[in-house]
């Protein structure tokens, strides 16, 4: 039976010009992408949480607006080079004192350690758009002291990267946004002292829900990953790093659950290494860490617990 219209009710129509044409792309307007080396931003939280054994506190005291002491101990074994399957761990302390600049154009932080180590970094805006990162480590031991600075201009949809470091290292990196989602990019790099040379390519597409980068290098390395956001509290994650070289390939999978009060990351990977961290904010200023670490394969469990106010 047909259905028969309503007198003087009219009936809704779709506006069949809103094609495709609508949805255009602004080629002019893209987003500014992250840097180069950050492609696997979302992935490194997820998987790569700073895992550490043993004990340790780390106490900041702001001075003023600007400046922040900090001091940091830590106690549990180190892993020395052994022949045998099992890994061999010696007890040690460390103590750690830092000062700390911060002003919206300015960053300086050093620190240094009860071994000899003196680390710094800087991070400097000169301009709107041009950036000076420089990091640097000394250290009694020979050829272990080292430094880098890399110069770095944000353009309205691409990044640009050129890095200086000791041992006649120099490399170079550009990012470019080819839509809103989809960057692409690639390196350029020359270690003078090791007389190697290599270059690299990455993409990223990136939504609100997931992202997903590749990157690979003439050196054989090969790296994949993807973070899909369950909501904007639990995000999941995945990755796959294959190295030509040596013939080995890992996988990994983990999460990011964010709480209240609380944050926990773990993951599990193929070599049956399963780890764990968990961020709890006791009070304003005052965070307890839990950290643990298993290894099946190795026979090797790492346990760690932490205290961290200011």
């Amino acid at each position: 039976m047909a259905r028969l219209a309503t007198p003087g009710v009219t009936m809704p129509q779709v506006d069949s010009s809103k094609t495709k044409a609508d949805e255009k792309v602004d080629y002019k307007n893209l987003p500014c992408p992250i840097p180069f080396e950050e492609v696997h931003r979302e992935a490194l939280m997820s998987l790569k949480p700073e895992l550490f054994e043993g004990m340790r506190f780390d106490f900041t005291k702001g001075l003023n607006q600007n400046f922040s002491l900090s001091h940091s101990v830590s106690m549990g074994p180190m892993e020395i080079p052994s022949q045998s399957s099992e890994t061999i761990k010696i007890p040690t302390a460390h103590y750690e004192f830092g000062a700390n600049f911060l002003d919206p154009k300015l960053m300086l932080v050093g620190r240094v350690m009860t071994d000899g180590r003196l680390n710094a970094r800087v991070k400097c805006d000169l301009t709107d758009n041009l950036t000076l990162k420089a990091n640097a480590q000394l250290t009694s031991e020979p050829h272990m002291s080292h430094g880098m600075g890399n110069f770095e201009y944000k353009g309205k949809d691409y990044r640009a990267q050129l890095q200086l470091a000791n041992g006649a290292f120099f490399g170079g990196s550009y990012i470019q946004s080819v839509t809103p989602h989809l960057s692409l990019g690639g390196e350029i790099f020359w270690a003078g002292q090791h007389r190697k040379s290599g270059v690299g390519y990455a993409g990223r597409y990136e939504t609100d829900k997931m992202v997903a980068t590749g990157q690979v290098a003439t050196t054989g390395m090969v790296a994949l990953s993807y973070v899909q956001k369950v909501s904007e509290k639990v995000s999941l994650a995945t990755d796959f790093m294959y190295n030509l070289p040596s013939r080995e390939a890992t996988a990994s999978a983990g999460y990011d659950y964010i709480l209240r009060q609380s944050r926990l990351r773990g993951k599990i990977d193929s070599n049956g290494c399963v780890a764990a961290y968990l961020e709890e904010r006791l009070n304003m200023g005052l965070n307890f860490i839990l950290s643990a670490e298993l290894d099946h394969k190795k026979k090797d469990y790492k346990f760690g617990f932490g205290l961290t106010v200011g």
